[in-house]
């Protein structure tokens, strides 16, 4: 499941994956320097070290399979409060499905959608 994502602000377009990040059970810290996306990459990449180092990575893979269940979640939560908003009605209900907002939250917008926007 996908969202599309506004900033109003800079005109700047994103498509976020809503639900399990399987880039980042198989990759690692790799999704997030391609969205670049810097807090969660250091957190990544320093839990991933950190574990890693004590049991020949094992620790680390494990971490990935865990955090794949959260990442896509975190990254569209920074962007929903660095001014980021749900480009439409699908998305709006994509992110309120899979708990990403709460269901009244409200976003200001220009386009004519009515869900639980403030004009």
């Amino acid at each position: 499941m996908h969202a599309i994502l506004l900033n109003r602000r800079t005109n700047e377009r994103k498509e976020v994956k809503v639900g399990f990040s399987w880039a980042e059970f198989f990759w690692g810290f790799w999704p997030a320097l391609f969205r670049g996306d810097w807090k969660w990459l250091v957190v990544i990449l320093l839990v991933d070290l950190v574990l890693g180092v004590w049991n020949n990575g094992i620790g680390s893979g494990l971490f990935n399979m865990i955090f794949a269940f959260f990442y896509n979640k975190l990254y569209t939560n920074d962007l929903l409060n660095n001014g980021f908003e749900p480009a439409d009605d699908s998305s709006y209900n994509a992110l309120l499905a899979k708990n990403y907002i709460a269901s009244g939250r409200r976003f200001s917008t220009i386009n004519e959608n009515h869900y639980g926007r403030t004009h």
